[in-house]
């Protein structure tokens, strides 16, 4: 007797036979005849590099492109501070010239004639001199070592005259000062307000004059600061010692502060 399909069991067996037909091609058909398999090229793929390369870790800012050596600038220039303006991309650095003048430059700004600030980074800024770029890093306090007294003599022994001990010196040189106190300029306006200390070296010197870390210096012997030259300019005049008063910022208090200059 003849068996009679249904339109739905002949559809069903239509699918199983295509699906039959599809898994013997893909067993016996080789990878080769289609072609090799390549993942798909993704534009991001040298974007990391890209980015690793183009990133500076001290956000400097530059004025053109960086390729060559840095070279140190011969010029009389010194650089006591640095401002760098990343929104702006931008900058400006307090710069004194062969005659010690300070002044505030922005970048593209002349310093001498033939000489323009071209780029401003954290330690140091460019400058463009007669189209040849420079290098001119700020200026590093100079460390003294500290002389360590030598021991006291112990009395001698039976009865007799003892030695005298040394008298330890009083007050700070202007030498520690430089080697234990960093004055970094605060500027408002393109102009020094004061000068921001912070500790450095053993931190001897700026522990005995009082300081606290992010005190600003307003006034140096009853005179506004001007820049860190205002403290060079001293040096001569306390040679053999004496009191140097300042004036600091500490939070919103102004404090006074009285410094004993031991004699050179």
């Amino acid at each position: 007797m003849t068996k009679v399909y249904s339109a739905l069991e002949l559809l069903l067996i239509a699918l199983l036979a295509v699906q039959g037909a599809r898994l013997v091609w893909t067993v016996v058909t080789p990878v080769g005849a289609i072609g090799v398999w390549r993942p798909a090229h993704s534009g991001f793929a040298g974007a990391p590099q890209a980015l690793l390369s183009s990133f500076d870790p001290f956000f400097r800012i530059s004025g053109g492109d960086a390729a060559g050596p840095a070279v140190v600038t011969s010029l009389q220039l010194t650089l006591f501070g640095t401002r760098v303006d990343e929104a702006q991309g931008g900058g400006s650095a307090i710069i004194a010239g062969p005659d010690g003048v300070q002044q505030s430059v922005g970048v593209g700004q002349e310093i001498m004639p033939g000489v323009r600030l071209k780029a401003v980074a954290f330690d140091h800024v460019t400058i463009d001199r007669n189209g040849a770029s420079e290098d001119l890093f700020l200026v590093q306090p100079e460390t003294t070592p500290v002389a360590t007294p030598a021991p006291a003599a112990p009395p001698l022994v039976g009865g007799g005259p003892t030695r005298p001990m040394p008298s330890a010196p009083s007050g700070i040189t202007f030498a520690q000062l430089r080697s234990d106190v960093g004055f970094i300029p605060r500027i408002d306006n393109g102009r020094v307000t004061g000068l921001t200390v912070r500790s450095q070296g053993n931190g001897l010197a700026f522990r005995t004059a009082g300081l606290h870390e992010g005190d600003v210096v307003t006034q140096i012997a009853g005179k506004p600061v001007g820049g860190t030259g205002d403290i060079e300019r001293l040096a001569a005049q306390f040679a053999k010692g004496g009191l140097l008063s300042v004036a600091v910022e500490r939070g919103k208090d102004t404090i006074p502060l009285s410094i004993t200059i031991a004699g050179q």
